[in-house]
Parts: C-alpha cells; structure tokens; sequence
C-alpha cells in the first residue's frame, strides 16, 4: 500500500531562495498550462502538452522534465475539478459556487506543491541529504530530519514521486513509499464496533470511551481568540492568527492518529475486524442552533475514519462500514427501536426491557452487531459507496451521531 513520509528540510537561505523561485516559476508555468487547456478545451496531458510544452520549456527556462510535470500538473486539477463537480461537491450546476469553479481556468498559488520523479530529486538517507532540481540549478547537500521510524521506512519503500511543499515558511518533501501489507483476516472472530462522535471522539463496544472534552475545550478556546484577533485586525494581530492558523489542525490529527492506532491495535491483537459507520453526508442531513454549528463544522470524524481504515488495511485488519440508521435508538439488548429509549446526549434507557447504558456504548454495540451479520452474509467490503442524493429529507431517520450532534451543547 502506498505511504506518504513527511520530511522537514533544513536549506540554508541561499538554497531556500533558490526552492522559493522553483516553486513560484514551475506554478506560473502551470496557471499559463492551465489557461491553455481551459481556452481550447484540451485537459489530457498528451494533448496539451502539444499546445504547451515548447513554450513552457523556453518562457520559464524549465527542464524537460520539470515541463512534463507542471502541464500533468495542470491536467490532474481539472481531473480533480470534474470529480468534485460530478460528487456534488460543488454545488448544484447552475448555483454561485458551481459557476465560480467552471467559467474560469484554474489558478495556482505560488507556494503551491511541486512534484518531484527520481531524475530531479536524489536522497542520500544515511546522510540525511537530497539533491534537488531548481531554476537555478542543481542543489546538493540539502539536510533533512525525519524520526528513525520514517527513516528506515524511506530507506527501504521509497518508491515513486515526491512533492515539494512550503508551509509556512517550512519545507518539506512529501515522499511516497509502497509499504508492504499483512496477510489479511479473513476470518475474524467477531468485530470491534466504534461510534464516532462530537463529545465522545470515539466509543468502543468493549465499553472504552475516548472523550473529547478537552479537544472541544480547546477548539471553543481558539475560536474565542480568533474572533478577537479577526475584530481587532492590526498587523500584530494578523501575525498572531497567521501564526495559529494550522494549530488546532494539527492538534486533531495527532489525537486522531492516536486514537486509530490503538483501535487498531486492540483489534489486531484480539483477532476481530472493525466496525465503523458509513457518515457520508452526515453534515448536510443534520440541522442545528447557530451556536452547535462551529463544533460540528470541526468534527473531523472522515480524518479518524481514514485514519483507522489505512491503519487497519495495513495490519491485515478487515474494515466494515454499516448503515448507521436508528443506533442511536435501538436498544443492544433487546433490539427494540424508539426514540423516546435516547434519553439524552448521554445516557440510554429502552423503554421495553429497561435496560440502561451509556448511549454512545449502546450505539457501539448495534454497529458491532450490524457489521457481524453483513459479515456473515459475504458483504465483507470495506469501501463503502456514497449513499445517492435524497431529496426532501425532513422526516428521514438521523444516525448515531446525528443524535449526538443535535444534543451537543456550545460549551462541550
């Protein structure tokens, strides 16, 4: 399976000035490619590489192979254009954000990625070294720092391109590495289900519950100083919120990667598969007060989903994703469905057998439950395909989460 390691350079400033006009140069190149391709209607690479690549080569003093990858650059956007347009992900043909995206070419920043093949970039990794292309030049003797994990991990599945990335004033080279898989469990004894949610990040159906008070603290904490600093709007004020940007970004995704690597860990080590609910769409089906808007906006629950499902994929792990339809009022015990058993954002309690539980454990249980029996019946995907589009959905069923998106209340 394919990898990507994250490696921090350290250029001196005379080799970061250099990485700067690379970038700036190859995303020019790229905006022209794109204005090409948009204006003749041409989004293949070989095709447009007809229309662009003599004059990319002596505009912009490109290499061959630097010209070959910015208008495949320029290609794989708008592949990436027409799949969000097809997924909806635009908004509807005809709306404002629709139009916006197709009556104009596409545009590059000029911090944007770069990527990179083996004939513009070399890694020594026992010297913790690259020698990389530029405008300027060839570089050599860049330094980098990588932990020894990620290290031995480069050394011995580095395969493929690598994307140069400059991050708030940071470098970094995003190497791909085909990593070899484990022999998959074809037959698990049972499953581990995981109701993801907003005050509780992640429940078990072992019982184990991974709050997320003190993430919900700290996002409602940011979101104060950010307003304070956006109503202020003075230089210093601007660096501030430049410098916080990606904080809480960063904050989630390392509580997320620890939170699937244990579930997966625990899953590995007790022969189980995993169960995880399909949330596609979750956002757009749930209406809520303005105030529970922001903290459902930052859910990042498709991050820990991918999380735990590359983890898993990798550890020979199987990975089932049920509907998540009525979890949340479906008692574990006796399947009885009411809406009356959600007592509240917390607590459970069926109103034909009386029995009692933390809901997010109840609704762990039901996923466990669902995903034994899609098991059991050779429904043994783990990708799910997107649910189509309903219209008119006021009166369907909301999901586990659903539930606990609507009882979460501002101050989590």
């Amino acid at each position: 399976m394919k990898l990507t390691v994250q490696v921090k350079l350290l250029p001196t400033p005379i080799q970061a000035t250099a990485l700067e006009a690379t970038l700036r140069t190859c995303n020019e190149a790229a905006t022209w490619a794109s204005g090409v391709a948009f204006e003749k209607d041409v989004k293949r690479a070989f095709a447009l590489r007809e229309h662009t690549y003599g004059e990319i080569r002596a505009r912009w003093n490109l290499g061959a192979q630097a010209a070959q990858h910015v208008v495949k650059k320029a290609c794989d956007a708008y592949t990436t254009l027409k799949a969000n347009l097809k997924a909806g992900n635009l908004g509807r043909p005809g709306s404002r954000r629709y139009r916006k995206a197709t009556e104009k070419p596409i545009a590059f920043r000029p911090e944007g990625a770069q990527p990179y093949d083996d004939r513009m970039l070399s890694w020594q990794i026992p010297e913790r070294r690259v020698s990389i292309w530029t405008v300027t030049g060839r570089v050599k003797d860049v330094a980098f720092t990588v932990s020894p994990e990620q290290l031995a991990t480069l050394a011995l599945y580095r395969k493929g391109e690598s994307d140069l990335v400059c991050r708030d004033g940071l470098w970094f080279l995003l190497a791909t590495c085909e990593v070899p898989e484990a022999a998959p469990n074809t037959d698990p004894v049972d499953f581990l289900g995981i109701d993801l949610g907003i005050v509780n990040i992640a429940t078990t159906s072992d019982g184990e519950i991974m709050a997320g008070r003190e993430l919900n603290r700290i996002r409602s904490r940011e979101r104060v100083l950010r307003t304070k600093l956006q109503r202020k709007n003075t230089p210093s004020a601007k660096r501030r919120l430049k410098k916080r940007r990606r904080k809480e970004a960063r904050r989630t995704k390392d509580i997320n990667h620890k939170i699937a690597k244990h579930v997966v860990a625990e899953a590995e080590r007790t022969g189980r598969g995993i169960a995880l609910e399909d949330l596609t769409g979750i956002r757009e089906r749930v209406r809520l007060r303005k105030p529970q808007r922001a903290a459902r906006s930052s859910w990042s629950f498709a991050q820990l989903g991918q999380f735990i499902a590359y983890k898993a994929h990798r550890a020979g792990v199987p990975v089932v994703y049920v509907d998540p339809a009525y979890t949340s009022r479906t008692c574990a015990e006796c399947g009885h469905i009411d809406k009356a058993n959600r007592v509240s954002q917390a607590w459970f309690a069926c109103r034909s057998c009386g029995f009692v539980d933390h809901a997010d454990r109840n609704g762990s249980r039901n996923i466990r439950a669902r995903a034994w029996e899609l098991w059991r019946r050779g429904a043994q995907s783990t990708a799910p395909a997107p649910p189509p589009r309903q219209r008119g959905g006021a009166g369907r069923e909301r999901s586990i989460t659903a539930s606990d998106a609507r009882c979460a209340s501002p101050a989590l």
